[in-house]
């Protein structure tokens, strides 16, 4: 069992995201200590492994609780939910990496663009 600290530390999440995430329940049942503080387990980690891949890729926070009700309470039977809302963000990771693509090639136009007015081209 992890501390919140601990959690964060591994997870790369604030504590103040991992008490969000809590409020709105994208972590459900997390286990007290007899003290009442919060303590992760294993599970725990991976899913917030999870939910770093989404939040990094840049997954609504709906959608993210959408995912996280069709795998947590709704269990086996959303696996073709589950698909759907993963494909539909993979589609939309795609075109943000395209749009990416896209922009760094300007940006290294206009570096070499200014390279070149540096060495008096």
């Amino acid at each position: 069992m992890l501390t919140p600290a601990e959690a964060a530390e591994r997870s790369g999440f604030s504590l103040d995201t991992l008490r969000y995430y809590e409020r709105i329940g994208l972590l459900t049942a997390i286990t007290r200590a007899a003290s009442g503080h919060r303590r992760f387990t294993p599970d725990d980690l991976a899913w917030l492994g999870i939910l770093r891949c989404l939040r990094d890729t840049g997954m609504p926070i709906a959608d993210m609780r959408r995912y996280a009700e069709l795998a947590r309470v709704e269990g086996p039977g959303s696996l073709r939910d589950r698909i759907a809302l993963l494909e539909r963000h993979d589609a939309a990771v795609d075109e943000q990496i395209a749009l990416l693509e896209r922009q760094r090639t300007h940006l290294r136009d206009k570096i070499a663009y200014y390279r070149e007015v540096l060495d008096g081209g």
